[in-house]
């Protein structure tokens, strides 16, 4: 059967933009925006992808299914469309595309093959895919094919076997270095603020490691508005990596540094609105201020 039409939940800020590379390509793409807000249906309005009134409707056009959200939100929206299959009836592929542990994945496999569709485990690597080459999408299980023939629509898909789990591991390794290299430089850099060191600090960084220093003037200022999001990300890999017998400590305490950023006015920062964002020094000044806040609340 040619594919036509696939569903995306949800097109947030990944999902819309991952839909209208699809309807750039020629597909059809299509979301079911229930509980939705007025963000997500503009975005989705944006990128072109329909707005289908019940899951129901969403299995019945579907031929595929990317599942693209945050952590918390990725059981509840697999359980959605398994009821939804199990009432049609329908035939349809169900691609997890979430930040979540392998055993996780599994959970989701076993709720969407036991209401008779087939399960792709999937990740994401890289931002958005505004431009080709910038984003890889990693995959594995049985039916990784039916994931793979949106190569031809747009997509890098890269296949790793047929074991549920391998994609979902690649993302958290890799995460675990990205996003925790993040947050440690936050929180070094939020020391040196609240320790009064940070113009020494800044020197001997810009002396002996500006390529460091440089990511962290570009990065770190567009990262707040992502911080609550990658609260549930970090906890999902602090999850993989106690499961496999090493120490949860590490992504946890990540975790504990995206709830800081996230109290302050600038994790509720509009993404697209980068004009908006402080510099690196302004970032690291209202996250001291807001420590400092904690501290003497406490006292």
């Amino acid at each position: 059967m040619p594919l036509e039409t696939v569903g995306i939940l949800s097109p947030g800020d990944m999902g819309h933009t991952v839909g209208n590379v699809l309807v750039t390509h020629g597909l059809g793409v299509i979301t079911c925006l229930q509980g939705r807000s007025e963000r997500t249906r503009a975005l989705a309005e944006s990128a072109k992808i329909k707005d289908v009134p019940t899951y129901q409707a969403l299995v019945n056009e579907a031929e595929v299914i990317l599942s693209i959200m945050v952590p918390a939100e990725a059981k509840g929206a697999a359980q959605a469309v398994a009821d939804a299959l199990v009432e049609t009836k329908t035939d349809l592929t169900y691609v997890d595309c979430n930040a979540i542990a392998p055993q996780t994945t599994r959970q989701l496999d076993e709720i969407i093959t036991e209401a008779g569709g087939r399960f792709v485990d999937a990740s994401i690597i890289g931002p958005p895919p505004r431009k080709p080459g910038a984003t890889r999408f990693y995959a594995s299980g049985p039916h990784v094919n039916d994931f793979e023939a949106l190569t031809q629509f747009g997509l890098d898909v890269r296949p790793l076997g047929e074991q549920i789990g391998l994609a979902s591991a690649i993302k958290m390794c890799y995460a675990s270095l990205t996003k925790g290299l993040t947050a440690l430089c936050t929180e070094l850099l939020t020391a040196a603020e609240l320790l009064g060191v940070s113009e020494a600090l800044k020197a001997e960084f810009q002396m002996s490691q500006s390529a460091l220093y440089q990511r962290m003037e570009g990065g770190l200022p567009g990262m707040p508005p992502k911080s609550k999001r990658w609260i549930g990300e970090m906890e999902e890999i602090s999850a993989t990596f106690g499961h496999v017998g090493l120490t949860p400590k590490i992504l946890a305490g990540v975790a504990d540094m995206y709830r800081l950023v996230g109290k302050t006015y600038l994790a509720d920062l509009p993404p697209e609105n980068s004009d908006a964002f402080p510099d690196l020094s302004e970032m690291i000044s209202i996250l001291a201020d807001c420590v400092e806040h904690d501290r003497s609340g406490k006292a």
